[in-house]
């Protein structure tokens, strides 16, 4: 298959959307969690997380476009200021997928699609107690995109939960043993499995391939 901009334009929307929103492969599948001024507490998957920085450690996600329907993870991140981000186990998939319904503002999406929100002193966003691998996020900074409308949240890390076998004594995590889930497009999910370790690449020590 070979497209141009303009073939593109002119393919059916959602056959566009899905083909857009595959092309770059497999993403990683987290919740956000976060709580309403009312205490509702909310989750919603997000395929769009992106490391930004070490130190100090800065986590990236990008929005949908404001403005067409409620977006109750941002408009309540705006409001605390604060929220989780949650690895999807892959054997709860199916429930992470449907927490992407229209729910209403007074529903919690944690009840509706069987999660269990656990807490931490003194921070006051829901984490997945599900999940092996969770972080909690204080929004440091907000881009908006013009082009499209999105918005790019950075959040600076305060609190990190990873089960302890899956860190290793340098600091890498096992993905593969963790059982997470990857997702491409809107409804496609994988299992994460390790192909391969290799050492820091140094220009001197590249194989003859």
């Amino acid at each position: 298959m070979q497209i141009s901009k303009r073939e593109l334009e002119k393919l059916d929307r959602i056959k566009r959307l899905n083909i857009i929103n595959s092309i770059t492969g497999i993403k990683p599948a987290n919740l956000i969690g976060t709580k309403s001024d009312n205490g509702i507490e909310n989750l919603a998957i997000f395929s769009s997380v992106v490391h930004l920085g070490s130190n100090p450690p800065l986590v990236g996600m990008v929005t949908r476009p404001l403005g067409e329907v409620p977006r109750h993870t941002y408009e309540n991140i705006q409001s605390s200021g604060i929220y989780t981000i949650n690895a999807v186990p892959a054997a709860k998939t199916e429930e992470a997928h449907y927490t992407s319904a229209k729910f209403e503002n007074d529903e919690s999406e944690f009840a509706s699609c069987d999660f269990e929100p656990a807490y931490l002193e003194g921070f006051d966003a829901p984490f997945v107690a599900e999940s092996p691998i969770r972080f909690g996020l204080r929004l440091v900074e907000e881009m908006p995109i013009a082009i499209n409308g999105t918005v790019l949240l950075i959040g600076e890390i305060e609190y990190l939960f990873i089960q302890d076998e899956l860190v290793s004594e340098e600091g890498y995590i096992n993905l593969d043993n963790a059982a997470i889930a990857g997702i491409s497009g809107l409804n496609s999910y994988y299992d994460l499995s390790l192909k391969a370790s290799y050492p820091y690449a140094r220009r001197e020590e590249v194989p003859n391939f």
